[in-house]
């Protein structure tokens, strides 16, 4: 009877510890993702001394103890991997060819004949893609490769390859992008026709760049930006100035600035659309001050443009 009595004890004894301890660790938990929570926050919003001008300024980058804890903590986002050997300028665009087309143009044989009846002889659209910014950062860096994580119907990449010409220079514009849109894009390019679920994006851009006469200096690359942004740091092909305007929101922007910027030439500017966007510090703009906090960089504005020199 005794030892029934002390087995019932300790049974009890322990059911109290686990009891107590199930307390102890709910609450505690919540007041550990909060505060990690606040933390993260407080590091992604935009500083104090941050410039909000639509016209032009910069943005101070602060260095903080909580940054170092959030470079910690966001460890893990980053992408490591180590790029190929860097490949000379003058051999960025065949090396594209003949890693990622076989050694044969896109625009051979194009188009081909079940999509001509499909295509407008020009069809050029996108946001922003006249600004000044383009010629101030082609007129500065002089590059001789960019490169453009989301391209669309090529407006920004055709005015690029026209500024480029009028100042003498020799540039490659190699685009990124899938060239799917977005789900329900079509309710507002009801002219972008679709064959089974395959939208003609790329046929529609490809016809864009040879009605301007640019299919020399400008090379669709159409897979998604992550996996070209990794295939080309493989390659070693970098950039000298690289355009950021692919997925608006903050996980998209965030993986494609990181991906683009270890495959920025030393010396080299990236920069990107839509820092001052109706969704306000959740997106582009909450990426773009986090990426150059964590990193210790800073943030210059040119009008809706964010503009990062390399460290």
């Amino acid at each position: 009877m005794k030892e029934e009595q002390q087995h019932l004890h300790h049974h009890h004894h322990q059911q109290r510890k686990i009891i107590t301890a199930k307390k102890l660790t709910r609450p505690t938990a919540y007041v550990l993702l909060l505060l990690l929570s606040y933390v993260l926050g407080y590091l992604s919003a935009p500083s104090s001394s941050s410039v909000h001008s639509p016209t032009a300024g910069t943005a101070s980058i602060p260095t903080t103890a909580g940054a170092a804890l959030a470079e910690s903590d966001l460890g893990h986002f980053r992408v490591t991997r180590r790029c190929g050997d860097p490949v000379p300028s003058k051999l960025v665009r065949q090396t594209i060819l003949d890693r990622v087309f076989n050694g044969t143009s896109p625009f051979d044989s194009f188009p081909p004949p079940h999509v001509v009846h499909l295509l407008r002889p020009k069809r050029i659209k996108g946001w922003g893609s006249n600004g000044a910014v383009f010629e101030n950062l082609i007129r500065r860096v002089k590059p001789r490769t960019i490169i453009e994580v989301g391209t669309f119907l090529g407006a920004s990449a055709i005015h690029m390859a026209e500024v480029a010409s009028q100042l003498g220079l020799k540039t490659q514009i190699i685009c990124l992008d899938d060239f799917r849109g977005w789900p329900g894009f079509r309710d507002r390019f009801k002219d972008i026709a679709m064959i089974n679920g395959d939208v003609m994006l790329l046929y529609q851009f490809m016809q864009n760049i040879i009605h301007v006469n640019a299919t020399d200096s400008v090379l669709p690359v159409p897979f998604s930006t992550a996996s070209t942004l990794d295939k080309l740091c493989e390659l070693g092909v970098l950039g000298d100035l690289i355009e950021v305007d692919a997925g608006h929101d903050f996980n998209s922007a965030w993986s494609d600035i990181n991906r683009a910027y270890r495959i920025l030439r030393p010396g080299g500017v990236i920069f990107g659309h839509d820092y001052f966007t109706s969704v306000d510090n959740k997106g582009v703009r909450r990426a773009v001050n986090l990426f150059a906090r964590l990193n210790k960089l800073r943030v210059q504005l040119d009008g809706q443009h964010w503009v990062i020199d390399s460290a």
